[in-house]
Parts: C-alpha cells; sequence; structure tokens
C-alpha cells in the first residue's frame, strides 16, 4: 500500500536513508491506519514543528524508512497485522537505536499492554478509539522530550584489532561494516582510531578531516552536528569517522574523549564497527569495555599465535563482557604456519579463516575499493564473521532484540 503523505505544520525534506546524522532529522513521524485516529493524533499532539503523517501501519512504516531518515519520535499502527511482534521487530531493523517508538492498536487486554511496553520495549501504547486527551496526556510527553529514557541504549560495538601490526585488520574492519550494512540494512558506523597513518579512509576512496582528533581530545566540543560535520557517507546507511594526522602531530586523544564518540555513535547506529590500535592505551581499552564483540585478527606466523594468547588475556582483563573472535588471515601464504599449528597455539582452531589473496586485497586497497567488491573468495571467508556479528539479532528472541535496539533493555 503506498503511503499517502499529509503534512502536519511544516514538512521539511526527510532525506534518504544515508543521512543517518542529518540535521533534518523529522521530529515525529505517524502511520495510522484510519482517520479518526489520524484526527485524534493531530487534535492531541497539535502543530508539531517538522512532523509528518502518513496513512498505513506498522508494515508501511517499514518500506518508508528503509529508505528515509530515521525520526526522532515514531507512532506506528498494528491494527490488523497478524504478528504485530515480528513486524515491530522489522521495524527495528530499519530505524537508529535511539527512535522513540509509540504504538496504537485494537487490542485492549492488560497483559498485552504490559508485554509490548515492557517485554519488547515501546515506550507507550494507546488503544482504539483514539481520544485527544489520552494522545495529550501518554503521548506529548515523548515528543516533547520528557518521557521516561533507558539509561543504557543503542547500538552494538564491534571491536577490530590487529593482535600485531601488517595482518590486515583495517581490511577486516572496512569489509565488515559494508557487509554488516548490506545483509542487516541497518546504520552502521566505521570509527578507525589511527589518528596517525589510519587507512580505512585510504581503502574506502574517502576523504578526512581532522574532526575526529578534535573530538577525541576535547570531548565537550562533540555533539550531534559535530560528528555529523566529521563523518564522511560511504552507503546508504553506513559512515566512516577517521583522521589522517600527520606524524609530526601531537595526538592527545582522551578516554572521555572516545567514550563520548562512541556513546554519541551508539545512539544514531545499530552497528558501531572500531578499528582499534594494538597494544591498547586507556582510550583503546575504554572501546574494548564497551564492545560486545572483539574479532582478534592474526597471521598464520608465531608471532601471532603468541601475540593472540596476549589479546585475549588483555581483553579478559580489561572486564569486557564480549567474547573475542579470532580470524586467521592469509592462510596459506607461501613459508608460512599450516592451521593445525596455529590452532594448537591459540588453544582452538581460529573462528573465521581468510586464504591468502596477495592480488586481490592489495590491489583493492590501492584502488580505494573495498575488497569485498572484488574478490568472491574473500566475500565467501568474512561471511561467517559477519553472520556471527549480525546473528545477535537472530540468537536471542526478537522480542528482546527490539528492546535492547530501542533502549528498553539491557546492552
Amino acid at each position: 500500500m503506498a503511503a499517502e503523505r499529509m503534512p502536519v505544520g511544516e514538512v521539511p525534506d526527510a532525506g534518504r536513508g544515508g543521512a543517518v546524522m542529518s540535521a533534518d532529522r523529522p521530529a515525529l513521524m505517524v502511520f495510522v491506519a484510519d482517520e479518526a485516529s489520524e484526527a485524534a493524533i493531530r487534535g492531541g499532539l497539535g502543530d508539531v514543528l517538522g512532523a509528518q503523517m502518513r496513512r498505513g501501519t506498522v508494515r508501511t512504516a517499514v518500506k518508508v524508512l528503509e529508505k528515509e531518515t530515521t525520526p526522532r519520535v515514531l507512532i506506528v499502527d498494528i491494527s490488523g497485522v497478524d504478528d504485530p511482534f515480528a513486524a515491530l521487530d522489522d521495524l527495528a531493523g530499519v530505524c537508529t537505536p535511539d527512535v522513540r517508538v509509540l504504538v496504537v492498536g485494537e487490542r485492549t487486554e492488560i497483559g498485552f499492554y504490559r508485554d509490548i511496553t515492557r517485554n519488547v520495549g515501546v515506550h507507550e501504547y494507546l488503544h482504539k478509539p483514539l481520544t485527544r486527551d489520552n494522545v495529550t496526556r501518554l503521548f506529548a510527553p515523548h515528543i516533547q522530550g520528557s518521557g521516561d529514557v533507558g539509561q543504557d541504549r543503542g547500538g552494538q560495538v564491534t571491536a577490530v584489532c590487529g593482535v600485531h601490526g601488517g595482518v590486515g585488520a583495517t581490511t577486516i574492519a572496512v569489509n565488515l561494516a559494508l557487509e554488516l550494512e548490506e545483509i542487516t540494512r541497518s546504520h552502521v558506523a566505521l570509527l578507525d582510531l589511527h589518528l596517525q597513518g589510519g587507512t580505512a579512509a585510504m581503502m574506502l576512496g574517502a576523504r578526512v578531516t581532522s574532526g575526529l582528533r578534535v573530538a577525541l581530545e576535547e570531548p565537550e566540543r562533540v555533539d550531534a552536528l559535530f560528528l555529523d560535520r566529521v563523518s564522511v557517507p560511504i552507503g546508504e546507511r553506513i559512515r566512516l569517522i577517521a583522521a589522517e594526522e600527520p606524524m609530526e602531530a601531537e595526538c592527545r586523544p582522551t578516554e572521555d574523549g572516545v567514550r563520548r564518540v562512541v556513546d554519541m555513535l551508539r545512539q544514531r547506529f545499530n552497528h558501531v564497527v572500531v578499528d582499534v590500535p594494538i597494544p591498547p592505551g586507556p582510550m583503546e581499552r575504554a572501546v574494548l569495555q564497551r564492545a560486545r564483540h572483539v574479532v582478534a585478527v592474526l597471521g598464520p606466523d608465531v608471532a601471532s599465535i603468541r601475540d593472540t594468547v596476549s589479546v585475549k588475556k588483555l581483553v579478559s582483563m580489561t572486564g569486557a563482557a564480549g567474547r573475542v573472535i579470532t580470524v586467521l588471515n592469509g592462510l596459506g601464504r607461501r613459508g608460512y604456519l599450516p592451521i593445525k599449528l596455529v590452532s594448537e597455539g591459540i588453544g582452538g582452531p581460529p573462528d573465521v579463516v581468510i586464504p591468502d589473496l596477495p592480488r586481490q586485497l592489495p590491489r583493492a586497497a590501492n584502488l580505494g575499493r573495498p575488497a569485498l567488491k572484488d574478490s568472491a573468495v574473500f566475500r565467501r571467508s568474512l561471511a561467517k564473521l559477519s553472520q556471527e556479528i549480525s546473528a545477535v539479532r537472530t540468537a536471542n528472541q526478537s522480542r528482546s532484540f527490539f528492546a535492547r535496539l530501542f533502549g528498553r533493555g539491557g546492552d
């Protein structure tokens, strides 16, 4: 069903899905299936600057938000939807984590209300017929920003680190971010913390500014608009945040700075992939503590075996809750160790194995093209890692995922 747009007040251009951090983000978007509910919402909320009202249900909202910018507050109608929980789960997959979701429907049971607001994680539910008074009393505070807000909200952090230099960690981080955006259709941020000598921007053919260094050194200057200026759009729903500081620069990133940057990215993106330098300082340790997964990239050599054991121990000492995923990159490289010896050395087989690709990966990097586009072998090898990261959504029940994504449950 095509969405019929009915503006409420002034309606700016909603933009496309890639404008994740746009200043033109709609304040409110409403999808309701009937005229009476629309009238009650209009009367109860009054004129909301930058609001949009459209005819349809939660299914209509999913189709629209696959392409358009997520609003700050979203009202959806689940009337007539066979499986509203599945529909809301689909909605979670196309929205940024900081959206407030308000739901209207036809069911009146108290058990359903508790389930949808406590277990699923939407912020409020109203049953039909809607009244202006109920809309004003229960929905308006969320529009005005005075409603209850979860303390721990946002997307998941994946830290990617090479156990030592030259094992291809940045290649893995860049292509993992691209693959997550493609297979989940969610919003992804790629943060390269190599302020000097980082290569993520080069691999993507992107030009970056010195804004990330400022953000890390002076966290009080960081806000959503600042990050909007610093980030570089790479695809429809993926942005790069990186720096290319000269070698003579004296960079002094702070622990508070990286915490603020990561936390703000988590509010706006479903996945935050961070390319983390090793050995870590206080800044990098703060990222490891926030990571759901730590991807340790190693090569088929003795030094990698030694350093993989050290990285696993280091992650455990930081108190990070996430698991370590080992990625063996370059298996079969002439003169290096076979997988049997690598497995014995690190205490078990690597979780992901990528064969040696001596021509494809360097060529892609030099051309500023993602390796996934040039090598089917690399794409197939990386698929297991991307599925492992994105499987957080399907490994648990969809309701708990929805609650976590919209900030109503533990991370």
